[in-house]
């Protein structure tokens, strides 16, 4: 994505938008952890998207991009990507209501959950949702509420692919094992399938997610065009296009290594129409499911250091951020590594030689850190570490380690002459939301037992 000529450079944005918030308060002593949203990069990639799949589609092909809700739930997130024309992927009750508090149409979500309940299943097929179904039993819970009440959701089943795992195995989704859709690979599975569509012509989508951090583009595809291909097969079985809507999933991986946006979404769309060309000449509907890859880019996690100490020689900055807003990281440091940032109790950048260091959260274990044997400019007590690369799956999703208080987070636009105006996306917690939530108003509680 590249900045237009009226905004600047994402790192400069950024830059920008650190210093304005330590100008204006949103980050320092009594708010001492923040969550940086840059509204401008996310309407870019947005776009980006629905450009790089136009780019490879026939004229007039339905192609709906959804938002993967799970990456970075925040109700003001989804009313953004709705006005820049990206629906929503939600999988649970939780996410189903914050996109409808989003005023999300329902033709424009996609239900999605190996666990679905019937009231679940019952809500959406009353709103026309789109749903897709995991399993045998969940198909059966289906016929029944089918035969029951008419609907207007789009219903089909997701597949698992069985085409293997990426680098991450916790996130590989079409492994052999997988629990997510019908194993495709399985004995008798893709002959059970075909007969479940011709016995159920009101099937008409077919779902597949072989994509996420760490798997190549090229096993993306596959999975892919193996689904697409079962499509082709039970079409051709039914004698007419049964299945006219083809889910794909998202999943694209996102470089934490360096600002560059790759891999990019034209590159996986320019891919997926050279592995599976039949998939973008008319004939199917296109249904995306991107998350990571829209928001990660375009958030900065801002914490004060509070103290600066060291131990056995290697220097720590005690922060307030760690497990509870980077918890991925924090547990799984190996596979979620993060760049971080220094900057100066004015919010400017730190200059000066890179020193090894720690870069420590707040949480009462030992390895809670952002970041070991880091090199950055000496960070001091009064500086500012921000997390790069976090807009999906960190501040937004917080785990309440030592009952820390979930920060507010903050969408910002930073203008070509340097003035920054934020719009606030989700409220800082106080201590008394903390003990309310924690059961501080039921007054007799296990005292009446």
């Amino acid at each position: 994505m590249a900045a237009t000529d009226a905004s600047p450079h994402l790192s400069t944005r950024r830059d920008q938008a650190v210093r304005a918030a330590v100008e204006q308060g949103l980050v320092g002593p009594s708010a001492p952890v923040a969550g940086l949203l840059d509204v401008t990069g996310i309407r870019a990639s947005a776009a980006a998207l629905r450009a790089a799949f136009d780019a490879v589609a026939a004229p007039g092909t339905e192609i709906l991009h959804t938002f993967a809700v799970k990456a970075t739930p925040l109700v003001p997130v989804l009313r953004l990507l709705r006005e820049e024309g990206i629906g929503v992927e939600v999988a649970s009750p939780g996410e189903l209501a914050l996109a409808r508090a989003a005023v999300v149409p329902p033709t424009h979500t996609v239900l999605d959950s190996p666990a679905k309940t019937s009231a679940e299943l019952r809500e959406a097929l009353a709103l026309g949702i789109a749903v897709n179904a995991d399993n045998a039993q969940e198909l059966a819970r289906l016929d029944a509420l089918v035969s029951s009440a008419p609907t207007r959701s789009p219903l089909g089943v997701r597949v698992n692919p069985q085409i293997g795992a990426g680098s991450i195995g916790a996130l590989s989704t079409a492994t052999a094992t997988s629990k997510f859709g019908v194993a495709l690979r399985d004995e008798g599975a893709r002959a059970w399938l075909v007969r479940t569509y011709l016995d159920r012509p009101w099937l008409t989508r077919l779902h597949t997610h072989s994509g996420s951090q760490g798997v190549p583009l090229e096993l993306m595809a596959e999975g892919v065009r193996t689904t697409y291909e079962l499509a082709e097969e039970i079409n051709a079985a039914a004698g007419r296009q049964q299945i006219d809507t083809l889910d794909i999933g998202g999943g694209l991986p996102v470089n934490f290594a360096s600002d560059e946006e790759t891999p990019t979404h034209a590159a996986y769309a320019q891919l997926l129409a050279e592995t599976v060309p039949g998939l973008f000449d008319g004939r199917y509907g296109i249904v995306t499911e991107f998350g990571r890859s829209l928001l990660a880019k375009h958030g900065t996690l801002l914490a004060l250091v509070e103290y600066a100490k060291e131990s056995g020689g290697r220097p720590i900055a005690v922060t307030h951020a760690g497990v509870q807003v980077a918890t991925r990281t924090v547990y799984a440091p190996g596979s979620w590594p993060l760049r971080i940032a220094a900057y100066d109790a004015k919010g400017l950048p730190k200059t000066g030689p890179a020193v090894a260091q720690d870069v420590a959260g707040p949480a009462c274990f030992a390895g809670d850190l952002l970041a070991e044997n880091h090199p950055l400019p000496l960070l001091e007590a009064g500086d500012y570490a921000a997390a790069l690369d976090t807009g999906a799956y960190y501040f937004a999703q917080h785990y309440s380690y030592n009952s820390l208080a979930r920060p507010g987070v903050y969408g910002f636009v930073a203008d070509a002459d340097g003035g920054v105006r934020f719009a606030t996306a989700r409220e800082p917690q106080t201590v008394e939301e903390i003990v309310a939530e924690s059961g501080g108003g039921l007054r007799r509680g296990l005292r009446d037992l």
